[in-house]
């Protein structure tokens, strides 16, 4: 689940949420259905088409994809703005690209209260935004992850929180494909335009962090 700021009319943060059910299968393909304060939307990767649904208004986007969750990630972000906060922890080596634009990082203790085990809390500058995450001491899966644009003058905060972590379970074959998408009417694969005085995420937005892929 994600927590993000925006600034109200009276100065003072406002928060949203969303929450995303992922499904990761390494090296091509990926799965995300988000709902929140905003426009549920659905995202589909198989290793050759990436497909953005939205399914309150029946619209779908279809385009061609590489083969790797990797660089589908960056051309997805780059052809029409689709970015998921958690971006950093479905690459295949997510150190990898933190560790390029990191400017500092230090271990701040431990904690038994997120995430219902004991975590390590370490801090980082990477990229032009500041973290704060919260790793299982002995599982090192990530359960709360905090972040703030350096230069964002409101200093706005994100929360992203990671529960019910699955790793090596079944996955039905047809579970990175819709067959409701399939049947929405089409538009373009683009960035999408966001009425003035819009919130809340959509299938297309930016949200707790910069892309953490190069493609």
């Amino acid at each position: 689940m994600e927590t993000f700021e925006s600034p109200s009319r009276l100065g003072f943060p406002l928060a949203y949420g969303t929450k995303s059910d992922v499904l990761l299968q390494r090296p091509d393909k990926l799965r995300v259905i988000t709902s929140g304060d905003g426009p549920v939307s659905e995202f589909y990767y198989d290793g050759k088409t990436m497909v953005a649904f939205a399914p309150a208004e029946n619209l779908v986007a279809v385009a061609d994809a590489p083969p790797t969750v990797d660089e589908m990630l960056g051309t997805a972000f780059h052809s029409a703005a689709i970015y998921f906060a958690f971006d950093g922890m479905l690459v295949t080596d997510p150190y990898k690209d933190i560790a390029q634009g990191m400017s500092v990082a230090f271990y701040v203790g431990q904690s038994n209260i997120v995430g219902g085990t004991t975590t390590d809390i370490v801090a980082y500058e990477s990229g032009g935004v500041f973290i704060e995450a919260w790793i299982g001491a002995e599982d090192k899966l990530p359960r709360l992850v905090r972040a703030i644009y350096v230069d964002d003058p409101a200093q706005s905060r994100h929360n992203l929180v990671l529960t019910n972590w699955q790793l090596d379970v079944p996955v039905p074959g047809d579970a990175f494909s819709s067959s409701k998408a399939s049947s929405a009417k089409r538009i373009p694969f683009a960035s999408p335009a966001r009425p003035p005085g819009s919130f809340g995420p959509n299938v297309a937005a930016k949200s707790a962090a910069k892309p953490t892929t190069n493609p």
